[in-house]
């Protein structure tokens, strides 16, 4: 594969500072080929998307997956550059890797670049992007969930008939796949209208949608519910609602989940009421471990789902719940999805 200056240049700037190597030792008693020899193993995680909570919390999943398991990690990060993380899966064939997580892209530009590393003989695993590849297993979090049940609790919230607004990005699959719920909802309570539609992911994102949110709550100021199904999303969103003072006239439903999340929505008088979420860390384990079945010679199936948990400002008031560790604690279905998990897979311990 030939690389062009800029684009050797452009992986050079991805790879300083996020192209580590995490070896670790694991122990290979009980543990099949390839993983009886500890430090043999080297997997690549190419990104699209890392801005956010959401994706370090993805990324410390990874990390400490890998840990486990005694494989060496290389973490190749795209910045939101589309012909990058093609050519980074590029990178990834000629550097050897024995298996590749793709986390989110865009379809056109990995389906040839994940069957270019099929064709290579490496494993791949996809996360939140459709490579339309019956090779390669789709990790998911079950997005249509996850929109379900943040829609859902808007309709017990606030009955079958109000204005909307709705922040979306097509092209993103788990965005897609959320919106078909979306759809799904609005023909079945025809009394939901959405007024505006809006977003961006433009960095910092969080900031770009709060800038387009200003205009769409002044523009229509009767909009009671804004389904923003992404933290960063949700974000944006109320800080455009705080500063226009809607906060007691407007809930907002999201989905995922951090730290600062759960900040936002425990400030007095938040608008941002429920948000559905699993656990980006576990996604990330999840990843990792469904790749390392592919090289196991196990099949983890076509389709990884990792069930979401709904997460409500009242519960996080009710159980002072502050902080991740407390949402895995006081909440164990969030802690840990009994996903991708043969006898012989090793875990990441728990706190």
């Amino acid at each position: 594969m030939e690389f062009s200056r800029r684009h050797l240049g452009k992986i050079a700037a991805g790879l300083l500072g996020a192209g580590l190597l995490w070896p670790a030792a694991a122990s290979a008693q009980d543990m099949p080929a390839p993983f009886d020899n500890p430090g043999d193993v080297e997997i690549a995680l190419v990104r699209y998307l890392s801005t956010g909570d959401f994706f370090q919390a993805y990324l410390s999943g990874v990390e400490a997956q890998a840990k486990a398991l005694g494989v060496n990690l290389r973490v190749l990060d795209s910045r939101q550059d589309a012909a990058l993380q093609a050519d980074m899966v590029d990178q990834a064939i000629a550097l050897g890797v024995d298996g590749i997580v793709i986390q989110h892209g865009l379809t056109e530009s990995m389906k040839e670049a994940a069957q270019r590393a099929v064709d290579a003989g490496i494993k791949v695993v996809a996360f939140d992007v459709n490579v339309e590849n019956d090779a390669i297993p789709q990790i998911e979090q079950s997005d249509r969930d996850l929109a379900r049940l943040a829609l859902e609790q808007a309709i017990k919230d606030n009955g079958e008939e109000w204005k909307a607004g709705y922040v979306y990005v097509a092209g993103i699959a788990p965005l897609d796949r959320r919106n078909e719920t979306w759809v799904e909802f609005k023909e079945k309570y025809p009394g939901i209208e959405e007024v505006a539609q809006f977003g961006t992911l433009d960095n910092p994102i969080a900031n770009s949608v709060a800038n387009q949110a200003r205009s769409v709550v002044t523009a229509n100021p009767d909009i009671q519910v804004m389904f923003a199904p992404y933290d960063e999303f949700a974000k944006g969103v109320k800080i455009a609602i705080d500063e226009a003072g809607l906060s007691d006239g407007i809930n907002i439903y999201s989905a995922d989940i951090s730290t600062a999340d759960i900040s936002a929505m425990r400030e007095p008088d938040s608008a941002w009421v429920a948000t559905a979420a699993t656990n980006p860390a576990v996604v990330g384990e999840v990843s990792v471990r469904a790749l390392a079945m592919l090289l196991a010679g196990e099949d983890p199936g076509h389709n990884v789902v990792v069930p979401p948990t709904l997460i409500t400002q009242d519960v996080l008031n009710t159980q002072d719940i502050k902080n991740m560790d407390e949402l895995s604690q006081k909440l164990p279905q969030f802690a840990h999805a009994d996903v991708a998990v043969p006898g012989w897979m090793p875990i990441p311990p728990r706190d």
